[in-house]
């Protein structure tokens, strides 16, 4: 059989960055699913995105289907055949309803018995005949998160489709799609390269695109880019400051990257770092440019996706329009600091946060209570408290202020800057800008307890809040993202770390905002599912997390704590015999009647009764107190002791004795050793 390469790209209008980012591993997976759907084999696959081309090539592409196989499982072969090797009716019978005659029934084992199969198979088709309809279906399975509609065809994709190539080495696969006939034409460069360039096979494709100025593998794209800056950097005497997503962004934009560099006024730079990067990356894309010290210099790298004749025109209308954002954003820094934070705090009663929940200013002061609430319960000192406050009053200021208007994701940064010039505390600065951290799972924790507990605050009000309103998370839908700050909530608890008692503040939270109980329980259950989850995440088994979290769940540090105790015990010999004891006392209580906790020393008629009857007395109020005190290594401790006088007693005592009284005693005897580890939890779940 021969094996051939197919090649299919889809030629568009500019796609934006974000979507070619989905679209070059989307197109792997839809095209293997599709494949092996039409039982096509080949050997591997490759994508490639550009701006204006989404392509695939599938390498070693057999010329026939593989042929299909199907299996039917029949009467046990005893019964489908007799002593002589005769077929009887229900061979007959079976052979009869598959198709096939008798003489084809197979025999096969299934599970230590001996089965007849029916095995029928199906010649594979050419592949030529199903190609087709097979790139009909990865084009058609692409679906991006924004489509549109150009012409009477009525087919939505992200941009209009302008051209179709389809190659299997070096024949064209014909279909229509989109009011377009597949070929075996390209276009180069939009401005550099070719209108029409006729592909000869599949081979020849990239290097065509590469001398018409179009580079399709994003990683030679990648290479390039980077290169060219690297030259970049030694005439500038600088390096460009290059993010992962900012390169990503930029290898999106062009076809063919030319980096470049330019300048602009030194005076910019006695604006805040963050002014003048945002404005640079997320609003021009381009790299800003750090000296030997890691200071920003008056230079920035951008990436043209046109090599001009002169390249000094692409660097002075860049040059251009940053001006003009600077200038801006000047602007607005200097008219800001004519007012202070605190003076504006006032006017966020004239923000509407939520139709049903008031202003920004009503939800700032809830959070404000709650901070100092929380601030209580983690018994902080009173300096820091006092900046807890100062901090939840001016936390949400500067969403008034005409830099954040402009720069939104410069909240908290401008903040923080203000309040420095505003000479608010130093604490109190930091916090305005540390209260939106952690931005997302994983993400940079606040360095100071103040931004930490103001941030936990206002997620809590959030919270508590859209599920008094009936905004909780509903499917994929979270406009208010609750499940975001749930999730920041217990990484702030984890991670600065804060010993949150997550029942209080759920109900101090309600009463802010009057909310019934049955509201508090919704809220409870939403933080509870959300920790279980994350619990998992960091490696917790299912049966350790619920075992847990049955007895302290709503300490989330407390739990962790008792978490890491259990990853380091549960895999012992000592804690695993225990957990089988423990099984066994269960067991065997579930099958008697309800059993007092009450034992009689002068009924043991053995000394493996007496010893576990002593470890339970001596041990009850030691476990009682190390788990009130949260001591969990003691617990661990303890549960050790108590594991050889258990298991013991299950070795040489025989429960169900027939003498009732000495009975009804030994089960006493288990019942209280029941309930002494129901305190640390189902430890029986735990035996591997």
């Amino acid at each position: 059989m021969n094996y051939r390469d197919l090649l299919l790209e889809i030629g568009t209008e500019e796609i934006p960055a974000g979507f070619l980012l989905w679209v070059h591993k989307e197109i792997l997976a839809i095209a293997r699913k599709e494949m092996e759907s039409f039982r096509i084999p080949f050997s591997g696959m490759e994508s490639y995105a550009t701006p204006r081309r989404i392509a695939l090539l599938i390498k070693g592409v057999a010329e026939r289907q593989e042929d299909a196989v199907q299996e039917a499982k029949g009467p046990a072969w005893k019964s489908a055949f007799d002593a002589n090797g005769n077929p009887t009716k229900a061979a007959h019978g079976f052979a009869r309803s598959r198709g096939i005659d008798v003489s084809d029934l197979e025999m096969r084992e299934v599970g230590g018995v001996q089965y007849s199969f029916a095995i029928s198979r199906t010649e594979g088709l050419p592949a030529k005949e199903m190609l087709p309809e097979v790139m009909l279906r990865i084009i058609k399975s692409i679906v991006f998160p924004k489509n549109m509609y150009w012409n009477e065809s009525m087919v939505r994709f992200a941009r209009p489709i302008r051209w179709l190539l389809c190659l299997w080495e070096d024949e064209v696969i014909p279909f229509q799609y989109a009011g377009l006939t597949s070929g075996r034409t390209t276009r180069g460069h939009r401005f550099m390269g070719k209108k029409e360039i006729s592909v000869p096979h599949t081979g020849a494709y990239l290097d065509l695109l590469y001398d018409n100025y179009v580079i399709a593998d994003p990683e030679k794209r990648r290479e390039k880019m980077l290169a060219g800056i690297a030259a970049l950097e030694k005439e500038i005497e600088g390096h460009a400051d290059i993010s992962p997503d900012l390169a990503d962004e930029n290898l999106h934009l062009v076809e063919y990257p030319v980096p470049f560099y330019g300048s602009f006024d030194e005076a910019y730079l006695e604006m805040p770092e963050e002014v003048l990067t945002t404005t640079m990356a997320s609003h021009q894309r381009y790299f800003p440019v750090r000296d030997g010290n890691d200071k920003l210099k008056a230079l920035f790298v951008g990436v043209s996706n046109n090599r001009a004749t002169n390249m000094g025109v692409v660097r002075e209308g860049n040059e251009r329009v940053l001006r003009a954002r600077l200038a801006d954003a000047n602007f607005f820094w200097k008219e800001d600091q004519k007012k202070p934070l605190a003076g504006i705090v006032k006017k966020l009663g004239s923000v509407v946060y939520q139709e049903q929940l008031g202003s920004l200013y009503e939800k700032c002061e809830r959070s404000r209570d709650l901070a100092g609430h929380l601030a209580a319960m983690l018994h902080l000192d009173e300096e820091t408290i006092a900046h807890v406050d100062r901090t939840a009053f001016l936390a949400k200021a500067d969403l008034l202020t005409h830099m954040v208007y402009e720069f939104p994701e410069l909240r908290g940064v401008m903040g923080r800057e203000y309040a420095k010039r505003n000479s608010e505390p130093s604490r109190v600065a930091l916090g305005i800008y540390e209260q939106y951290l952690p931005e997302s799972a994983g993400g940079t924790l606040p360095s100071d307890t103040v931004g930490a507990v103001v941030g936990f605050a206002d997620r809590m009000d959030t919270v508590v809040a859209c599920h008094k309103v009936g905004l909780e998370p509903t499917g994929s839908q979270d406009p208010y993202g609750l499940r975001r700050a749930a999730r920041c909530m217990n990484e702030l608890i984890w991670g600065m770390p804060m010993d949150v008692d997550l029942e209080d503040f759920v109900r101090y939270a309600a009463k802010r905002v009057e909310a019934e109980e049955s509201v508090v329980d919704a809220v409870l259950a939403f933080l509870r599912q959300r920790l279980l989850m994350q619990l998992k995440e960091r490696g917790c088994s299912h049966e350790m997390v619920t075992m847990a979290m049955d007895v302290i769940w709503w300490r989330p540090l407390r739990l962790w704590e008792f978490l890491e105790t259990l990853m380091e015990i549960s895999s012992e010999e000592w804690f695993q015999k225990l957990a089988t004891a423990v099984g066994r006392v269960n067991n065997i209580l579930q099958k008697t009647e309800s059993v007092e906790a009450v034992w009689r020393e002068g009924l043991f008629e053995n000394s493996w009764e007496k010893t576990l009857g002593d470890a339970l007395s001596s041990q009850r109020k030691a476990i009682e107190d190390a788990m009130k005190d949260f001591q969990w290594k003691k617990v661990a401790g303890i549960l050790a002791e108590l594991e050889a006088p258990v298991t013991a007693f299950f070795d040489n005592v025989m429960v169900m004795a027939e003498n009732e009284e000495i009975r009804v005693n030994r089960l006493g005897l288990l019942e209280d050793c029941r309930r002494l580890f129901a305190r640390v939890g189902n430890i029986a779940s735990l035996k591997q």
